[in-house]
């Protein structure tokens, strides 16, 4: 599963990059066709976010065949999902977090889109989105997401635990113990 950190901080990018485990950032800009076609020519790898709507089904269809990637963003629901992969999106954001406020189930969501993406043969990745913890990124990736966009304060919580934490201090003791016995 691919990481993208979820901030528009240029100082967090780098920090978060330099760990070596970041596969991609995600904003969140409102974003007009002609200005979409604009920044798509900047790199191969920018993607267009569009908000699931029918004028943003709309524009995904005339984007993709324009070889141009899109995201379809605020995915809730299956239908949704299969709209958004049908108009020809590269990706899907369904959202966790948000999901999960309203009491529905986002990680059956989540595999419910990862089957019907593998059982038909679309190219379409899954991007969790609305990631608020360490809990969610371990769900969604054991449920088939492609990607989870994390913002930067999960992922510094990924790093820890509490066993790692006193394991780290008892082997420092450790250490200063065995230095202290050689000198």
């Amino acid at each position: 599963m691919k990481f993208f950190l979820d901030t528009a901080d240029v100082s967090a990018i780098k920090t978060i990059n330099e760990l070596g485990v970041v596969d991609g950032v995600t904003t969140n800009p409102t974003i007009i066709s002609r200005e979409a076609r604009d920044i798509a020519k900047w790199a191969d790898n920018i993607v267009v976010k569009i908000p699931m709507t029918m004028e943003g089904l709309k524009a995904v269809n005339v984007l993709s065949k324009e070889n141009i990637k899109t995201n379809v963003t605020l995915i809730f629901t299956v239908s949704q999902g299969l709209m958004a992969i049908k108009a020809g999106a590269a990706f899907i954001s369904p959202f966790v977090g948000r999901l999960e406020d309203i009491g529905t189930d986002a990680y059956q969501l989540i595999s419910d889109l990862r089957e019907i993406i593998d059982f038909y043969g679309f190219d379409t990745e899954i991007i969790a989105a609305s990631i608020r913890n360490t809990v969610h990124v371990e769900n969604v990736a054991k449920r088939g997401a492609h990607i989870a966009t994390i913002p930067d304060a999960v992922f510094d919580k990924m790093t820890k635990h509490p066993l790692t934490t006193s394991g780290i201090k008892n082997f420092t003791k450790d250490w200063e113990t065995f230095k202290n016995k050689v000198e």
